[in-house]
């Protein structure tokens, strides 16, 4: 039976993508916006799950998706690190020389101008690049390309006329994979951890905390400071801690406590690998 996962865009976005690397056999609860997608998931009548990014290796962090995870009822039980490889796709039997526009999500188009600024084509900003993909396929256009991926292209019976059309090829973007607590099996051989503590305005408070960690031998992969509102310059912090066993990542949190005022431990799972 497959499982009900929540994702941010329509049917073909990469949000798709990293939900079946993930789950395998998976439906997916298309979503407007990343706040529906975490609504959805924390409902256990309506999914079994989410999918959100987190961060892209050109754009960076998405800010506003850590404040959703720090409020919501979800835990970390994964993440996907997803090449992002953006293709030229037509209806079936259409040739370069036909084509007149390009549709596409406006950051998909920036990724692709090395490769379209060599032709003379009207580049139209959409909301959405899976749903370029499936308004080509729906209007039978013949003179309509759209930019998006390769699972858009089966799903709406699209040809891949030119892929991999992206200018930089290292760029990915990192997707939570978010379940409600209680309601999944602690991850086997995890190796990392998201974890959000707060420390105080004193001098040398945040310097105390990563010494702590680093004499326990954790490598900190990621650490985003978030300003606390209606506090007096007090700050939370959320890192992304890499460990060898679930011993050392458990001494880690014991040897912080004391020089922090609050830690909360969003999720423990395994490392995620490049697709």
């Amino acid at each position: 039976m497959a499982v009900k996962i929540s994702i941010q865009g329509f049917e073909g976005s990469f949000h798709q993508a990293a939900a079946q690397h993930f789950f395998g056999d998976v439906e997916v609860i298309t979503c407007a916006t990343f706040r529906e997608v975490v609504k959805i998931a924390g409902n256990k009548k309506e999914s079994d799950g989410g999918i959100m990014a987190i961060e892209n290796s050109i754009a960076g962090s998405i800010l506003p998706n850590y404040n959703l995870l720090q409020k919501s009822n979800l835990r970390i039980v994964g993440e996907i690190y997803l090449q992002i490889k953006q293709n030229l796709l037509v209806n079936p039997g259409i040739k370069l020389e036909d084509i007149r526009e390009v549709h596409s999500h406006h950051m998909a188009l920036q990724q692709c101008l090395e490769y379209l600024d060599k032709f003379n084509w009207k580049l139209v900003e959409t909301e959405d690049t899976a749903l370029s993909a499936k308004h080509i396929h729906q209007t039978r256009s013949k003179h309509i390309a759209a930019v998006a991926s390769k699972l858009a292209a089966e799903l709406y019976n699209l040809d891949v006329i030119s892929p991999n059309i992206h200018t930089m090829k290292n760029n990915y973007t990192r997707f939570l994979v978010l379940q409600r607590e209680g309601s999944f099996e602690p991850v086997a051989q995890a190796n990392k951890a998201s974890v959000n503590f707060t420390t105080d305005h004193s001098k040398g408070s945040l310097a105390k905390v990563l010494t702590r960690i680093a004499d326990a031998g954790i490598n900190l992969s990621k650490l985003q400071s978030f300003p606390i509102p209606g506090s007096d310059w007090k700050y939370s912090f959320h890192a992304d801690m890499e460990f060898e066993n679930m011993q050392q990542f458990d001494v880690a949190i014991e040897q912080i406590k004391p020089v922090t005022e609050e830690v909360k431990v969003y999720g423990v799972y395994k490392k995620g690998k490049t697709i």
